[in-house]
């Protein structure tokens, strides 16, 4: 799910490779790939019979310029084309609209686009219609939107009609290519989106401006969404393997399970409990696909509205917090093991990943040294926490999970939770203004990167809204997005962490995740979409 001007530039993701820097001397150039357009009739290449997906995520919006969110990805991922995107397993961005990128110097990354390209509705798409998207994505700054993974990006020029140039602010930035594969990255039509606001949802369906693989044909938004194959495509995911695809979204995972159990849907994607997952793979109609995912669930604190008077007391609560929370009691008693204890904002498969938590705060709970740390701040207890949760954005589980969370930390004595629950689209509006002291969030990565991990969360103005902020280490997420050497770049993405453990705590991490969907036996291609970059793709799925 996803953020404003920083120093350095960031996204969300992936998993266990580093993204290489693209050469810097010359014009190191990304190969072309692979192109095509789906049929309109015939299903593409594949056997033409429509797919039926069905989920509790929710979507907030479609304009990429106001959605930094998984429900939102998923429709993103089907209508719009970016200039680099990430091909089905793979963990490094190849062209989508773009025939080549590179950079040519340190400082700049130059694009150049496909001929004949067009959007969905026939207007043509050019380099003009890029830097207008890219303009527009910083201009707005939606708090709900993905415009801090561009916080390196000082300007966009266009030599001619075929040519971006993006000048950075930060020299040799080893994340960038990546960025524009991320939900920063869509390009939208400049005829059909003002600038200077955003493009409500059925402005957005009736106007098309967008070029993925899919248009979509009918909107009833959170409740179904019908999509059929964009014959003018010309991108990286080449021919969509059926030519019509539904998404039906539910209020409840009960029905969910019960319309994949049946056969009513092929799909369910998101998101089913443990309970239901464990109960659908002993079903011989069904097969239970998991992948990499990188997902974490953590609390986050609003810095300047949660309990203490001083910020002294503040850290001191967020750290007898710490102090007090049982993972592995989540992890086995509210997820079955699904997910892992997550000690660190980066999870362990990435490069520089320590458990910085773990190693200040331990893995059991320790009423003793939360006590300290709130005597030695001077805070009364019980000390009263208005804690928010979601009920349906992060799966069923999280009331389970929340009210586990509760037990514990009142168990101390030290606290007092006021337990509230808000539904996702409510919650994201709230959330950025100053609504909830503490409450839960989840994330589900950009690209296959640390700094995914780091920038969004830690920069300033970042896109938990939390008002956090600290020069020092903003100019550790700085260092660590431009250094090129591999070690070097490590050991600074270590440092970030154990001072976010140590001094910081604007997040407490709780679990990770990998991605999950059940299907009927019949459909094919689930597999190659649960991949690092979380883009589930209507286009590669067949039966």
């Amino acid at each position: 799910m996803r953020l404003v001007a920083t120093q350095a530039s960031a996204a969300r993701s992936g998993r266990v490779k580093t993204i290489a820097a693209v050469g810097m001397a010359g014009l190191a150039l990304v190969a072309v790939a692979g192109c095509g357009a789906g049929r309109t009739n015939g299903g593409g290449s594949g056997s033409g019979s429509g797919l039926v997906i069905g989920t509790t995520d929710k979507i907030f919006a479609l304009d990429p310029a106001a959605a930094y969110d998984q429900g939102s990805l998923v429709p993103e991922t089907q209508i719009y084309q970016q200039l680099l995107n990430f091909a089905p397993g793979a963990t490094t961005p190849t062209p989508d609209a773009a025939q080549q990128c590179g950079f040519a110097t340190p400082t700049t990354f130059s694009c150049t686009l496909k001929p004949g390209l067009k959007f969905a509705n026939g207007d043509p798409l050019t380099a003009a219609s890029v830097k207008f998207s890219f303009d527009r994505m910083l201009k707005l700054n939606d708090p709900n939107g993905p415009a801090s993974l561009l916080g390196n990006l000082d300007h966009t020029d266009t030599p001619n009609n075929t040519t971006v140039v993006f000048t950075l602010k930060n020299a040799n930035d080893q994340t960038f290519a990546a960025v524009l594969a991320t939900q920063a990255g869509p390009i939208v039509d400049e005829k059909v989106f003002p600038a200077d606001k955003v493009l409500d949802d059925d402005a957005v369906f009736k106007g098309k401006g967008y070029s993925g693989p899919y248009t979509i044909s009918s909107y009833d938004k959170n409740k179904l969404v019908e999509y059929q194959v964009n014959p003018g495509y010309n991108g990286i995911l080449g021919k969509a393997k059926t030519a019509t695809v539904s998404e039906k979204y539910y209020a409840s995972s009960d029905n969910l399970k019960l319309d994949i159990q049946n056969g009513n849907i092929d799909v369910a994607y998101r998101s089913l409990s443990p309970t239901d997952m464990d109960s659908l793979g002993k079903n011989g109609k069904l097969t239970v696909h998991s992948g990499p995912g990188g997902e974490l669930r953590y609390i986050v604190f609003n810095m300047n509205t949660m309990p203490g008077n001083t910020p002294d007391q503040k850290l001191a609560v967020r750290k007898a917090v710490a102090s007090s929370i049982d993972r592995d009691a989540l992890s086995n008693g509210v997820y079955k093991g699904t997910y892992q204890p997550a000690y660190s904002p980066v999870p362990q498969a990435y490069p520089g990943a320590i458990e910085s938590y773990k190693t200040i705060y331990g893995d059991k709970p320790d009423k003793a040294e939360a006590a300290k740390f709130l005597s030695g701040a001077g805070v009364q207890t019980p000390v009263t926490l208005n804690l928010q949760y979601n009920p349906d954005h992060y799966g069923s589980s999280s009331s389970e999970e929340y009210a586990a969370i509760k037990s514990q930390l009142e168990a101390t004595g030290l606290f007092k939770v006021n337990l509230q629950s808000t539904e996702w689209v409510t919650y994201s509006k709230e959330r950025v203004h100053d609504g909830y002291p503490v409450f839960q969030m989840g994330w589900f990565p950009d690209y296959p990167d640390a700094d995914d991990y780091l920038t969004p969360f830690f920069a300033p103005n970042n896109f938990l809204q939390n008002h956090f902020e600290d020069p020092g280490l903003t100019a550790q997420l700085a260092a660590e997005a431009t250094e090129p050497d591999k070690d070097k770049r490590a050991a600074i993405i270590q440092q970030i962490q154990t001072e976010m453990a140590q001094n910081f705590l604007s997040i407490i991490p709780l679990l990770s995740g990998k991605q999950v969907a059940v299907s009927t036996k019949g459909v094919q291609g689930v597999d190659s979409t649960l991949d690092p970059s979380t883009k589930f793709r209507f286009s590669v799925l067949s039966k």
